[in-house]
């Protein structure tokens, strides 16, 4: 018997689904999970790459400033050898320009 009674349409499917549908609803909600998840990693991998390409600029900057230091290094250390032979073989003292005693010649 058919009565008056109305049904709206979203509830006419959900009770359908209910009923006879739950391994579709079911693959349903596995896809969208599914979806999100994947929408997820592909966002996280995306920021991980980009954090990764920084550290290597990163890294290519440090390694770029220890070479310097390294020339720096033997830069300093050509001239403190030239020092040390200028002391013992040539008998030099380095003089302080503060210090410095003018001898004036006659």
């Amino acid at each position: 018997m058919m009565g008056n009674e109305r049904h709206g349409l979203v509830g006419v499917i959900g009770e359908d689904l209910l009923r006879n549908g739950k391994l579709p609803l079911l693959l349903l909600i596995a896809v969208l999970v599914s979806a999100l998840l994947v929408v997820t990693t592909t966002h996280r991998t995306r920021l991980l790459t980009a954090q990764r390409e920084q550290l290597l600029l990163e890294r290519d900057a440090l390694d770029i400033e220890w070479r310097n230091l390294i020339l720096e290094e033997n830069v300093l250390g050509d001239h403190s050898r030239i020092e040390q032979i200028a002391t013992e073989k040539l008998h030099m003292e380095h003089v302080d320009p503060s210090q410095e005693n003018i001898v004036v010649k006659q």
